[in-house]
């Protein structure tokens, strides 16, 4: 063979030629697919994480566990596949059944399915997965202590437990501080019941704290009842993750009115029982979540016609009394008005939300911003005067001169952020009620203190539980004494190729130092694989999206009250899929970055080069394989692959 064309040689001297006479422009490969002999590049099986895995904050397998409750990777063992979707589901979040219902899931955002036709339905099918596990007992594993050291966890809400959980697997021992009655943070004091039901969260709780050495310590609060400097001497860490209990008043005059509340105060007075009744008009600033579920609440509670003077709702809110349970048996219908800066479109409430509460008689104000707050000669508040705004780039609302109306209010819910209650703390204190964190959630200036959750920045609860996770590995190596490691760039609970060989029983040989590198016939090692998960995601435009036939989502079905109904309405609106509607919506996974077995690149090679790997040797990641010796580099196999899992990267 001649070597490859130069200046140097002459046409007549090549005994190979790579282009004809005439030939002066590239041809686009694309349009030449089935020109087989001007490739030199092969197929290898690349694994990368999914964007519905990459959008989710606690990192959840997604595309695992949805491939389980499909059919395709199946369990070891008698295992069912409802747990065994169930443990792949919990090894990133021990919620599901919260998550399937409150989260406001930008999995499915983010989901590739969407340019084809919908979403695939993640919450549902998780809650499914969630609520079995509650109705079957599943429980987690408990490994032995690998350490006597122990850990201060300080809150008991979804980041506190997602770390007691995550260091009980580590086979670390903890304790958890908690100065409420139960445990369960935001989910318990923050959620109304009938969105979280306390059945459920009380079973993923329990499930936790069965898996034994996690002390669980009530009533007791740090900074107050016991100091940080006996918690440096009794634990070998302490993790911070004390939520924020604390909302923003309105900073507007008349915004300290005392019938003027936080909606976290107002939430946890309705989800501790004192709160039984509202009042006449109640008017809520937000536009979040936290917004939405203040007044589908007061919806619910409704008012009574003669309330007593102390007993009015603000009373209850800042802890002075409770209601009487018999108060609600003559409760009607209240007022109930949300306004929202945003327009309806551009609220970050999640929107099934906000249709629910426009059912449920909720009246809904957009693009207005509260403006003052008008008092009676006792210093309660009586109306609140909003205004038509605009946003500044900085997101500053800006009246508009002229726009003013008023809304009678008899209480005045405010939702428009939270921040950290640190009385006792202050040397935490970033000087906005919140702690500061590094990339591996270590408390700034603090050996041995970490900090996850709302305290670091209120957001999602997926967030905080995501945090958990990451802070456990950093105290785990911490503990260690080992050098905290770079965060991958796509930091979640990735699939892994060797741990699912090993729970197969097929484990590479071991490798003799008389064996032969460079070959595909040895066994000691995985061939014609990459794991690319911690780095790339699997965009819409690397997979085959003509293999997708548009078919319409399994969608959940919702009991939602309608005007009066509402009142004393608790029941859980959301309906459950069955057991094959689960199984059909994870049937509609796109499966982005993995085989799901199509078997498109075994049918569509013209060289019979790609075939299934041997029943007895094949397992999830491994159900394809390529022969070399006939494979041409045509590229079919790459183009036709669904999910995106094929490149054409190994040298010919």
């Amino acid at each position: 063979m001649t070597t490859p064309w130069s200046k140097t040689h002459k046409v007549e001297d090549q005994t190979i030629r790579k282009y004809r006479d005439g030939d002066t422009k590239w041809k686009k490969w694309t349009e030449q697919i089935f020109v087989a002999d001007e490739s030199h590049k092969c197929p290898t099986y690349v694994n990368r994480t999914p964007p519905c895995q990459g959008s989710c904050p606690s990192g959840e397998d997604i595309r695992g566990w949805l491939q389980i409750v499909r059919g395709i990777e199946k369990p070891v063992g008698d295992m069912s596949w409802q747990e065994y979707a169930f443990r792949r589901s919990t090894a990133a979040n021990p919620f599901p059944s919260q998550m399937g219902r409150v989260c406001p899931a930008p999995c499915e955002a983010g989901c590739n399915r969407n340019e084809v036709d919908d979403f695939v339905g993640i919450n549902a099918v998780e809650q499914y997965i969630g609520d079995t596990a509650t109705a079957e007992g599943f429980t987690f594993d408990s490994p032995a202590l690998i350490s006597d050291k122990r850990i201060a966890i300080i809150g008991g809400g979804p980041a506190g437990m997602a770390a007691a959980y995550q260091l009980r697997r580590k086979g670390y021992a903890s304790t958890i501080f908690d100065d409420h009655e139960e445990l369960g943070g935001m989910m318990r004091y923050g959620i109304p019941g009938y969105r979280t039901p306390r059945k459920h969260l009380d079973a993923e709780i329990n499930r936790i704290l069965a898996m034994g050495d996690i002390e669980v310590k009530l009533r007791v609060r740090v900074g107050e009842d016991i100091t940080i400097e006996q918690l440096d001497s009794d634990y070998d860490a302490v993790l911070w993750t004390i939520g924020c209990q604390s909302g923003r008043g309105l900073p507007v005059e008349g915004g300290d009115a005392p019938n003027c509340v936080s909606g976290v105060k107002f939430l946890e007075a309705f989800n501790t029982g004192r709160l039984q009744v509202a009042t006449d008009n109640v008017v809520c600033i937000g536009g979040g979540d936290t917004s939405i579920d203040v007044v589908s609440v007061a919806r619910r509670l409704g008012k009574i016609n003669s309330q007593n003077a102390r007993e009015r709702p603000e009373l209850v809110v800042h802890g002075y009394v409770a209601h009487d349970s018999v108060m609600a048996a003559s409760r009607s219908g209240a007022h109930v008005t949300l306004t929202s800066l945003l327009p309806r479109t551009s609220m970050t409430a999640a929107e099934h939300e906000v249709h629910d509460a426009l059912t449920e008689g909720v009246s809904i104000i957009n693009s207005v911003m509260p403006v003052r707050i008008n008092q009676d000669e006792t210093g309660h508040a009586v109306s609140i005067v909003v205004a038509e705004c605009t946003l500044e780039k900085d997101g500053r609302p800006v009246p508009v001169e002229g726009t003013e109306q008023e809304i009678k209010a008899d209480l005045i819910v405010s939702a428009i952020g939270q921040g950290g209650n640190l009385d006792g703390l202050a040397e935490l204190d970033n000087g906005r009620g919140l702690i500061d964190a590094d990339q591996y959630y270590q408390v700034k200036d603090r050996p041995g203190h970490f900090v996850a959750g709302d305290i670091i920045r209120p957001h999602l609860l997926t967030t905080a539980i995501g945090q958990a996770s990451v802070a456990a590995n950093s105290i785990d190596l911490y503990l260690r004494e080992e050098t905290l490691s770079k965060r991958p760039k796509v930091d979640v609970h990735h699939f892994n190729l060797m741990e699912k060989l090993s729970e197969a029983s097929l484990d590479p040989a071991e490798y003799k130092p008389s064996q032969e590198w460079g070959t595909d016939l040895a066994d000691f090692a995985v061939h014609n694989y990459e794991d690319r998960s911690a780095n790339e995601i699997a965009a819409a435009d690397e997979l085959f999206l003509g293999h997708w036939k548009q078919e319409d989502r399994n969608k959940r079905t919702e009991r939602v009250p309608q005007g009066e109904d509402v009142l004393g309405h608790f029941e859980e609106r959301i309906e459950l899929l069955t057991e094959q509607q689960a199984i059909a919506e994870a049937g509609r996974c796109m499966s982005c970055g993995m085989c799901f077995e199509c078997d498109n690149c075994v049918i569509y090679c013209p060289q019979d080069a790609v075939f299934r790997v041997k029943k007895d040797k094949s397992t999830t990641g491994r159900y394809v394989d390529t022969d070399y010796s006939k494979c041409i580099g045509c590229h079919v196999c790459a183009d036709v692959c669904p999910s995106g899992y094929i490149d054409m990267g190994m040298g010919h």
